[in-house]
Order: C-alpha cells, then sequence, then structure tokens
C-alpha cells in the first residue's frame, strides 16, 4: 500500500496535486516525505480545517480498514458519536496553539472499536493553520491517561447531576440563570454568562461571577465572537485576542474566552461564555463546554416548550370556552371532568349540574355519530374520541334540529309529490281509457266533460312541474329575473280577474289607487308570485270570506298585499312558511294541493328583484301576505338581475 495525500491548500506557485505513491515527478524532498509516511508504524492522518482528509498512511490502512483512495477528500467515520464533542475540543484547542495528547477510542471499518492514543497537533502552513494531523497507535495504559479519564469521567458524572437541575427548571430566566452558573463549576472558569441570539443582535441574559450591570446589554451578531463562531461552521471556539474592548472585560485579568452555541430545534438559540482570567482551558474544559451547550439547548428548548405549553393550554382553554359546539370531557369511567358554556346551552344543564356524572345524552362509539333527541325537542350530533394516553373520551355535539326539521320536511315532499302526482294521473289515465275504450258510447257532452277532467288534471300536472323546477333554481341560487320598469297596477288587475267565480264563498275585493307608481322587476315573476299569494287565500280559507288585495306607495317602494278571513298563521311559523317544504298544519291543506313551495318561490322571487314578501295577521283574524317591490326610480331599466 501506499500514501495518499491531497492538499486544497497549495504553497506558493504550486498545483494542485494528489499523490499516489513514492514513485511520482517530484524533488527528493517530497520523496523522502512521501517515505516517511509510508515507513511509519504508527497511523498517520492530516485532516483539512474542515476534518477533510488530506493524509492517510498505509499505517492507517492497515490500523483502520479503510484504503487511501477510498478515504482521502472526505471526512473518515472513525470517531464514536459519543466522543464528537472531545474530538472537537481537542482540534479547537491545537488550533489555538500547543498540543494534545488523549487516549480515546476510535471505529474500525468492521465496526469494531480501538482503544488509542491520539496525539494532535496543528498542520502549519507558512504563518497559517491550515488543518491538524493526528498519530494514532495501539498504546497501553498509563498514569497520566488514567488521571485524566478520572477527571474527565468525574466531570462528565458531575455534567449528568448538573443537566438535571437544569432540566428540573420550567421557567426559561431560572434555566438560562443555572446554565451560566454551571459553566464555572464544570470548566473551572471565572466568570460565565449565556447571550440570546435576537435577529442581528445579541443581549446577555444570564450573568455568573460578573457584575450585574453586564445583565441586558446588547450587542451586533456580525461583530461579535457569537458571530464569528458561526461562520466557522464550529460549535466551540477558543479566543484570546482582542478581548479588552468586549463587555466581559470587566472581568479583571481576563485572558481567555471559551465559546459555546446553544442550539433548539436546530436553529442557533444563543452561546455560553466561559470566561478565563486565572485558568486555562484545555481540551477537556472545552469537550464539557460544548457538551453541556448541547444540554442548554436542550433545557432551553424544554423551558420553550413549557411556556409554549401554558400559552397552548390557555388557547384550548379560550377556543374551549368560545366554541359554539357542545364539548365535554369525560373521565375513564364515563363521569364529566369538563362541560363548555356552549354545551350548556344546547342541552340545558348547567356545569354544576353534570361534573362528575353522566351527560344527559347516549354516547357513541368513538369514530361514529349519534343523532339524539333531547326532552326540550332539540336534536343533537353526537360524536367522540379517546384519548389513548390518558383513557379520557372527548365528546363534541351540535344543534342539527334544523336540518333535522329539513330531512323530515323532505321526507314529507316525497309522499306530497307522489301523491300530488299520483292523483291527477290516476285521473287522467281512467278518463282517457275511458275515451279509449267507449268512445263511440259516449255522447258529446260526456266526451267533452272527459276532455275538460284531462285537460285540467293535466294543468295541474304542469303547475306541480312548474313549482319544483322553481324550487330547484332557488335552492341552487339559480333564478334569473329581468329587472324592467312595469305596471304594477295592470299586474294586479290581471291576476284577480275572474277570481269571483272560482268560488261561491268567496268574496273578491281590489283597491288599488290612481295613479300607483310604476315598479321595478320583472313581471313575468310578479305575476306568479301574485297568482301564488291569491291561491293560499282561497286554499286557507275554505269557509270563503273577503279576499281583499290592496297596493299603495310607501317611501321608495310599492306595497300589495293580500288578506284573507281563514285560519291565519302560528307566529312562530311566519318565518317558517317562506322555507322550502313546509306546510302549516292548518286549515284545508289538501285543497289545492301543493308540495310545500309555493311561498319559498314567491320570497325567491321577491328578494331576486330587489323586493320582499312576509306574513302578517289580519286584522280581524285570517292572514295578511305583504310583498313589496321597488319603485321604478330605483334602479336601471332593462337590467339582468340574479
Amino acid at each position: 500500500m501506499t500514501a495518499a495525500y491531497r492538499t486544497d491548500r497549495p504553497a506558493e506557485g504550486a498545483r494542485h496535486r494528489h499523490y499516489g505513491g513514492v514513485g511520482d515527478d517530484r524533488g527528493d524532498s517530497d520523496d523522502i516525505a512521501l517515505a516517511v509516511l509510508a515507513s511509519s508504524p504508527n497511523a498517520i492522518i492530516a485532516l483539512d480545517r474542515d476534518q477533510t482528509v488530506l493524509v492517510w498512511n498505509p499505517a492507517a490502512e492497515r490500523l483502520f480498514g479503510w484504503a487511501a483512495a477510498d478515504i482521502v477528500g472526505r471526512r473518515a467515520p472513525i470517531v464514536p458519536g459519543e466522543l464528537t464533542a472531545e474530538h472537537n475540543a481537542v482540534l479547537e484547542r491545537v488550533r489555538t496553539g500547543g498540543q494534545v495528547s488523549l487516549r480515546t477510542k476510535r471505529f474500525r471499518r468492521d465496526g469494531s472499536v480501538l482503544d488509542l492514543r491520539v496525539d494532535t497537533s496543528a498542520l502549519v502552513h507558512g504563518s497559517s493553520v491550515i488543518g491538524y494531523v493526528s498519530v494514532h497507535h495501539l498504546t497501553q495504559d498509563d498514569r497520566a491517561a488514567r488521571d485524566r479519564g478520572a477527571r474527565r469521567a468525574r466531570l462528565v458524572r458531575r455534567l449528568t447531576d448538573v443537566v438535571g437541575d437544569i432540566n428540573a427548571e420550567l421557567e426559561l430566566p431560572a434555566v438560562l440563570d443555572r446554565i451560566a452558573a454551571s459553566l464555572t463549576e464544570l470548566t473551572g472558569a471565572d466568570g460565565g454568562g449565556f447571550v440570546l441570539i435576537e435577529n442581528e443582535r445579541l443581549r446577555v441574559v444570564s450573568a455568573h461571577q460578573l457584575p450585574a450591570s453586564i445583565k441586558g446589554a446588547t450587542s451586533d451578531l456580525r461583530t461579535s465572537l457569537v458571530g464569528k463562531l458561526l461562520r466557522t461552521g464550529k460549535t466551540v471556539m477558543l479566543e484570546s485576542q482582542g478581548l479588552g474592548d468586549l463587555i466581559w472585560a470587566e472581568l479583571p485579568g481576563l485572558h481567555t474566552i471559551a465559546l459555546g452555541l446553544a442550539a433548539v430545534g436546530g436553529r442557533p438559540y444563543g452561546a455560553l461564555y466561559a470566561l478565563f482570567a486565572n485558568a486555562k482551558p484545555g481540551h477537556v474544559e472545552l469537550e464539557l463546554l460544548e457538551l453541556l451547550a448541547g444540554h442548554a439547548g436542550i433545557a432551553v428548548g424544554n423551558a420553550v416548550a413549557y411556556q409554549e405549553a401554558v400559552r397552548q393550554r390557555a388557547h384550548e382553554r379560550a377556543v374551549f370556552d368560545a366554541s359554539a359546539d357542545g364539548i365535554a370531557v369525560l373521565d375513564g369511567l364515563g363521569g364529566v371532568i369538563q362541560w363548555n358554556p356552549a354545551a350548556g346551552e344546547l342541552t340545558g344543564f348547567a356545569e354544576d349540574d353534570v361534573i362528575g356524572g353522566p351527560p344527559p345524552f347516549p354516547l357513541p362509539q368513538p369514530g361514529e355519530k349519534l343523532t339524539f333527541q333531547m326532552e326540550t325537542g332539540r336534536w343533537l350530533d353526537v360524536v367522540s374520541a379517546e384519548i389513548e394516553e390518558t383513557g379520557e373520551i372527548v365528546v363534541d355535539f351540535r344543534d342539527v334540529t334544523t336540518a333535522k326539521e329539513l330531512e323530515e320536511a323532505k321526507d314529507l315532499f316525497l309522499a306530497t309529490t307522489s301523491h300530488e302526482l299520483r292523483t291527477p294521473i290516476t285521473v287522467v289515465r281512467g278518463f282517457a281509457s275511458t275515451l279509449d275504450a267507449r268512445w263511440d258510447k259516449l255522447t258529446d257532452a260526456e266526451r267533452r266533460s272527459a276532455v275538460h277532467t284531462i285537460a285540467e288534471r293535466a294543468r295541474s300536472l304542469g303547475q306541480l312541474m312548474d313549482h319544483l323546477l322553481l324550487g330547484a333554481r332557488a335552492g341552487a341560487d339559480e333564478l334569473s329575473v329581468r329587472n324592467e320598469i312595469f305596471d304594477l297596477a295592470e299586474r294586479v288587475q290581471a291576476a284577480t280577474l275572474g277570481l269571483p267565480v272560482l268560488s261561491d264563498k268567496h268574496r273578491v275585493e281590489v283597491v288599488i289607487p290612481e295613479g300607483l307608481p310604476y315598479v321595478t322587476g320583472d313581471a313575468l315573476a310578479t305575476d306568479i308570485i301574485l297568482g301564488q299569494l291569491l291561491e293560499n287565500a282561497f286554499k286557507y280559507a275554505p269557509n270563503g270570506g273577503l279576499i281583499s288585495v290592496e297596493a299603495w306607495p310607501e317611501d321608495d317602494s310599492v306595497v300589495v298585499v293580500v288578506d284573507d278571513e281563514g285560519v291565519g298563521i302560528p307566529a312562530s311559523d311566519r318565518d317558517r312558511v317562506f322555507e322550502r317544504f313546509v306546510q302549516v298544519d292548518s286549515g284545508d291543506r289538501r285543497r289545492f294541493g301543493g308540495v310545500g313551495l309555493g311561498l319559498y318561490i314567491v320570497r325567491s322571487l321577491a328578494r331576486a328583484q330587489g323586493g320582499d314578501v312576509s306574513a302578517h295577521p289580519r286584522p280581524g283574524g285570517g292572514t295578511r301576505m305583504r310583498l313589496v317591490l321597488n319603485g321604478a326610480s330605483n334602479i336601471e331599466p332593462d337590467t339582468p338581475m340574479r
């Protein structure tokens, strides 16, 4: 095997080269240097400042199991993860001068662990440190190595205790103060501090064995030691130059600062400053600083998470209290332990009435939905989910009374529609069959009567279909009407013409003042509205009486009212009658048929024109329907409306 060498920082005038053996066209000095590397009994590894392998001699190939061709130009995967901080501390220490010799462990390619002595020094080119050189060799334990190992073990054990104390704190200021105090205890520093990174600024948030005036001081991140450390991409750094201008110089005799970066969630959060005025930090102190910085990041992250949990708890409580849905939390035995305000409003049970007992409704299985009607008549949709970690049950329920009523109304609509379709179809089919089978035997008058009946029933079917189509279009917001100026008095006269002969029980009275203003809207849609209102007036006054139609101007609008002396509409239903599929259970509602769409269509058409329609009690009994349309001066004519 041959030594391999690579440089990304060539000497002045030299070209970038890679040497695979002694036979390259180099001078005698290079040949001798390569021969020394190849002949050395110790594994020699040279790294650049990014820890990329520059030199990997044959002894390193034998010791670690990787060929030079496989490892030169990349990071060597030989440092165990738990010793990364130790390794980084050694490199940082030798960068600032001196050598480090320690007993440690390294991986072989086959996964086994080697017990080694590693002597590391800086790789100097000219006056610049361009990397690191480490000599690895198998060795027996010696007293110095045992002493260092024992000291490191004691400090690491103490670090474990300190970390436990730090993690026991939950409030962030207390955590930061404990970290600063731990710096001096573990590293032997004469003072310590913790700074937060806040955008492009640093702020001192904790200081130990330093003047109190330091706390709260700020500085620019880019020109600080933290900024310098961030630019190196490392996590620890030693600095002994230019300290007199720093705020930390208030520590008398300050000669060295050891700096460790603390990260939370993978992002730099702050930095630990270990200040030395008497002692001098070694690689063990740097290792402990890096380890403490890592644990500090975790502790700070825990404190931040705790504060966030407190905020989140308050947020969840606010959502819990403000939710329009009823929310209950049950313990493992099914007893209510939380009951939000909406739950009390929906069920009528106050929190004090249900805490400790079961909820006032049955529970569905987790993931299923149960629809339940309370004694008050209110319908609830109830769902539940189990919190596996605690065994608690979260129950959510909402008022679905309106949807339930709509569902029931739809069922009624289907039944009513089937009836309304079946009756005229049966009559048409019966008379058509009679005409077909007995045409020659029927008199002319009988045939005319049968055809007239068929025509009437066909008209009823057509009207039913028109209502169904208009109802569907109104429900989909697809009603399209025109905005044109027309004579409302003329439409009222046309709608009421011939009504007196429809019933010998009813009297029809129409009152329209002279000069009634024109209106803007859709004349055809208004015909449908008036026709439906008049039909309902007859329908719900089965015992006869006066049907009164009156119109008058009112502000910028024109009002039309249709009064009857019928059964009237209960106050609670006067708005509901304009909903789809709703029929009030009063009067002879089957007299003219219907599927509960008439008044829904009426209001939809009125509002599509910019008007409205409403139901009121008639003085003296019965119902008053009030239609309001815009006067002709309000809107430009001939404009489509939706």
